[in-house]
């Protein structure tokens, strides 16, 4: 599993594809710059009555075009993509994560040319492919590029340790609605509460808060004001997975089903000091409903 490292130095889970899959898409791209380059090649070739020397710069452009312009323009205009990564969901990114640019999608074309149709130096990127940890071939080296899978879990495949409602938001969350919950969103925020005991304080609130707008601009309504970011995140993700395995099941979810059980802790609720015991013999007084308390730094939705 390798990581994406946000703008707040916060390492999100993000895999990077595997290497059947790269060697898929790239076999899909090569058999579409193939067919583009007959396409060009052949009828300006036609056309020339036999002149050597001008099927040969048309041969020599026709090449570059081809084998360079086209990964270079499709993963520049598409943010990383080309026919092949979009068809098995993968996409080329910096190695901080960033979005690829035209300079890093112009040095993998570039190399690409020695490195993939090459006899000679394709074996070196195969193995460079395959001793990476991130699957760098010679041509993300240079570049500073690898490539991620971009396809996300199945819906209900989210931990539920973390996909849980916390009982003050119970009842918020009957009339919550996630049908516009993108499952981007939602794994980023399932990777934020999986990694929350490892992230600093600061990075936990920095992150949380951003995350936590991201996602409250597409579910509604808006969480009770003060609410912590990661209590929010959570069940937002717990209502998601309860509709999706409801759908699936054909049933209709009950809110109870949302609410953590009270003997499970989550990692951003303090469970506070144990209720004092009554002495022998002392009638036991029923203990008052605790209040919802807003955390300091709490989440405030956008207006």
């Amino acid at each position: 599993m390798a990581e994406i490292v946000t703008g707040e130095a916060v390492a999100l889970e993000l895999p990077a594809a595997a290497f059947p899959s790269r060697i898929a898409a790239l076999l899909i791209d090569m058999a579409v710059q193939v067919v583009l380059f007959l396409l060009v090649f052949i009828p300006v070739v036609a056309t020339t009555s036999g002149n050597g020397s001008y099927a040969a710069a048309v041969f020599v452009a026709s090449y570059v075009v081809v084998f360079v312009g086209y990964p270079t323009v499709f993963e520049t205009v598409s943010r990383g993509k080309t026919l092949g990564k979009l068809a098995l969901g993968l996409r080329v990114v910096g190695d901080d994560g960033s979005s690829v640019r035209f300079r890093q999608a112009l040095v993998r074309a570039l190399t690409g040319l020695f490195e993939i149709w090459s006899y000679v130096l394709a074996p070196v990127g195969l193995i460079s492919s395959l001793v990476s940890a991130r699957g760098k071939r010679i041509g993300d080296i240079f570049a500073g590029t690898y490539v991620i899978s971009e396809r996300v879990p199945r819906p209900g495949t989210l931990q539920p340790a973390f996909a849980v409602v916390p009982p003050p938001l119970a009842g918020w969350a009957q009339s919550l609605q996630v049908d516009g919950l993108s499952g981007q969103a939602a794994e980023a925020a399932a990777s934020y509460l999986r990694r929350f005991g490892e992230l600093s304080p600061s990075a936990r609130e920095t992150l949380g808060l951003r995350l936590a707008s991201t996602v409250a601009a597409q579910v509604s309504p808006p969480p009770p004001s003060g609410t912590p970011p990661a209590a929010y995140l959570s069940a937002v993700l717990a209502v998601r997975r309860q509709k999706d395995l409801a759908s699936a099941v054909g049933a209709h979810p009950g809110a109870a089903s949302w609410v953590a059980p009270p003997q499970q802790a989550t990692p951003f609720r303090d469970e506070g000091p144990a209720p004092e015991q009554p002495a022998p013999g002392q009638p036991q007084q029923p203990s008052p409903a605790p209040e919802p308390q807003a955390a300091p730094g709490g989440f405030v939705p956008p207006a």
